[in-house]
């Protein structure tokens, strides 16, 4: 037979006791978006996985903590209540983390994830100048594009910001993306000529194009006020290998200024219609805002620097 006070310490215990991580995660993303498939795309999960971790807290915890109509989901009392218990936790142990890590790596390598093409043709030619004014920091440089976790090994990273990302993420601009076509210096005259409401391409210039950057084209037009050319060309797998074509006479390609400015400076390539802004812009993410004397704060100085 079990006593009353027995009973009593169990019903405490189990008050007491918290449900799983990973349920309350998934319902601290989906109760911030209020939308459970953005949440699970934030999280790398199927909306199935965040909706079944949600209902189990639910059940466990005895509450509701969404109104679902039509659809969709509304965060009620009781989940905003939770919500904010729950994302106020998380911060405190982001941040308690992230102080720990960059506690272990003083002195030790530091990963910046830059995107392929910027790392290539833009960050490598001038890293020997960050390394002359810091020859105390171990900076590995890596390729990536696209979405990333800062719990896979990457403690800076340089994007376009064109994908979507964890709020948590700080991002700081670095400069704005200027687009316009570029092609080899000797065959400027072949594929453009002059009119009198300025110089054009000729429509049987080759167009280069890239996979990973489908739209280049479009996007420069939309941003000029101009039709997309419709002239046939090479597709290329990357968006270096476009630019790397054109350099080598093959034909036109969107080319960014800051990825062919020095090819530009050396007459390599012509930008017979000059860079316009795309809209787009290149950002540093970091786990957290930039701290006074950190790596972090030296590399943003220098990097706007540099532009």
């Amino acid at each position: 037979m079990i006593s009353d006070s027995n009973g009593e310490s169990d019903s405490l215990l189990y008050n007491a006791r918290l449900p799983s991580l990973i349920a309350l995660r998934c319902f601290e993303a989906a109760a911030r978006l209020e939308n459970f498939s953005r949440a699970a795309d934030e999280l790398h999960l199927t909306p199935g996985a965040v909706s079944r971790a949600v209902r189990l807290l639910e059940d466990e915890l005895g509450v509701a903590l969404f109104d679902r109509r039509s659809r969709r989901v509304y965060l009620n009392d009781a989940g905003r209540t939770l919500a904010q218990a729950v994302g106020s936790g998380l911060d405190l142990m982001r941040e308690a983390v992230s102080d720990l890590r960059a506690n272990a790596r003083q002195g030790r390598r530091w990963v910046l994830s830059c995107e392929p093409t910027l790392l290539m043709r833009w960050l490598i030619p001038r890293w020997s100048a960050f390394q002359t004014l810091h020859p105390e920091v171990d900076v590995h440089l890596v390729a990536g594009g696209g979405p990333f976790s800062f719990v896979n090994g990457i403690d800076l990273a340089i994007r376009r910001d064109d994908f979507p990302w964890p709020a948590s993420y700080h991002v700081e601009p670095l400069f704005a993306e200027k687009v316009g076509p570029v092609c080899r210096a000797d065959k400027a005259a072949e594929w453009f000529t002059q009119r009198k409401s300025g110089t054009v391409l000729k429509a049987t210039a080759p167009c280069l194009h890239t996979r990973s950057r489908l739209s280049a084209w479009q996007e420069w037009a939309s941003a000029v006020g101009k039709p997309a050319p419709e002239t046939a060309g090479q597709t290329f797998e990357h968006f270096y290998f476009s630019l790397q074509a054109a350099v080598a006479g093959l034909g036109v390609a969107i080319g960014p200024w800051h990825l062919v400015r020095d090819d530009l400076d050396t007459g390599v390539l012509s930008a017979p219609l000059g860079f316009v802004e795309d809209g787009s812009y290149y950002c540093l993410f970091s786990p957290h805002p930039p701290q006074p004397n950190s790596l972090q704060t030296d590399l943003l100085e220098w990097l706007r620097a540099s532009t």
